[in-house]
């Protein structure tokens, strides 16, 4: 039989390499609008402009331990078998200041992070002292010289005043929000989240909470999406699943595209007579960039575009859903907000053990990483099919397996990309 043009595109798609596909969806992932949110909810969020130190860090000379402050050319000399003795005049406790200049002979009690004070140029660690009551005063007894600016952190160690402490961009995490808590930076300017909706198609498809029925299967993949979205840096919004009706799948598609930053859906992208999406996205209604990729799984990862807002069209097989998300959504919503190295992280790894099946595809296999005695292997996981979904929660990597029509063997270097949540 004779296939019609419309026919003959649909199951005969041009594959494009996942490379040339992310290249074509970054002009679409541009930094959206800024807020301004409390430093404590800032982590994990990208900055969207500069902070500058507005003073220097540390403002104040300060000590670097408990002990006492003196001058220093007041121990030349010194020795276990002539003591030098200091009168001891004031004690300075951390966040107080002395009133007391340090002159010859004299010294201060101090505690770590005081502030020094005037005349003294080091401090003498407590344990390198001995103390004695001498007519009526309290004196300090050091048996050795100590360098000028010994424990003493000058004024502007760490930060000069004025000095970038945060580009845009930059991930807000534990040390950042240190850095912005230090400079008294208690609003924060970041780029907003994305608001991405999620939904699957397919008329078998049950919630979470039905009970199971013959043929049907419960939404799983609407789940696992919002919680990539989550990892990614996004705000999900589930929506209700639609059947295999593709005047409803429309309407709610063109819909959500006016209402969100980005949608994306699992299922329907095949070539079969009920997969509304794949016909969705040649139809009038949105511009497709393209509908098969040259990988696996996830060979019919779809992609188009209506009035700059994206529309990602998943595979609804679980493990191909997952890995499509990771490659090209994940990407998309990192750069909205604000972050310069959107792709997942890439190391080389040795692989454990044989990898027997070839492909015309580049494969991205599900598995772990494991360092030992300096290596880093990958390890494949034991089912990594399309449709298998129970090894996504063992996977902290994808194997990046290129082209072959031969076994690729156990000790070969392969490219690992690093998911989310990796802890070497």
């Amino acid at each position: 039989m004779k296939l019609n043009k419309e026919e003959y595109d649909k199951f005969h798609r041009k594959p494009l390499q996942v490379q040339q596909a992310q290249e074509l969806l970054a002009s679409y992932g541009k930094p959206g609008l800024t807020e301004q949110i409390p430093l404590q909810e800032s982590h994990g969020r990208y900055l969207a402009e500069e902070v500058k130190a507005p003073h220097p860090f540390p403002r104040f000379r300060r000590s670097g331990m408990d002990g006492y402050a003196v001058r220093s050319g007041d121990t030349l000399g010194c020795s276990s078998d002539q003591m030098v003795w200091l009168d001891v005049i004031d004690e300075i406790p951390c966040g107080s200041v002395s009133d007391h200049e340090i002159t010859a002979g004299t010294a201060v009690r101090i505690m770590t992070g005081a502030q020094v004070p005037e005349g003294a140029d080091a401090v003498v660690m407590l344990e390198m002292t001995e103390l004695r009551e001498y007519e009526g005063r309290t004196q300090l007894g050091l048996k050795r010289k100590i360098e000028e600016g010994k424990n003493v952190t000058p004024i502007g160690f760490e930060v000069q005043e004025e000095e970038i402490l945060l580009r845009p961009g930059r991930r807000i995490q534990a040390g950042e929000i240190s850095v912005l808590a230090s400079f008294g930076v208690h609003q924060v300017t970041v780029y907003q989240k994305p608001r991405i909706a999620i939904f699957s198609t397919g008329s078998e498809l049950l919630t979470v909470d039905e009970p199971l029925q013959p043929g049907k299967i419960r939404n799983s993949n609407t789940y696992m999406l919002a919680s990539q979205v989550r990892e990614a840096g996004g705000e999900p919004f589930i929506l209700e699943a639609v059947m295999d009706d593709l005047l409803l799948a429309k309407a709610k598609v063109e819909k959500a595209m006016q209402e969100y930053d980005a949608v994306v859906t699992s299922g329907g992208v095949s070539v079969g007579d009920y997969d509304i999406m794949g016909d969705f996205v040649r139809s009038d209604s949105v511009d497709m960039l393209y509908n098969k990729i040259a990988m696996r799984p996830g060979s019919v990862t779809t992609a188009a575009v209506k009035d700059g807002k994206l529309l990602f069209a998943l595979s609804g097989n679980p493990g191909a859903c997952f890995v499509g998300f990771e490659l090209f959504v994940r990407p998309f919503i990192q750069r909205v907000m604000g972050c310069d190295k959107p792709y997942l992280t890439e190391w080389t790894a040795v692989l454990e053990q044989d990898y027997t099946k070839v492909n015309a595809f580049t494969r991205f296999v599900r598995g772990r990483v494991e360092a030992r005695d300096g290596m880093l292997y990958a390890i494949p996981a034991k089912v990594d099919e399309s449709s298998v979904m129970v090894t996504i929660k063992d996977s902290d990597c994808l194997i990046v397996i290129p082209p072959t029509k031969s076994v690729t063997s156990a000790g070969e270097k392969v490219k690992i990309l690093l998911l989310k949540g990796n802890t070497l």
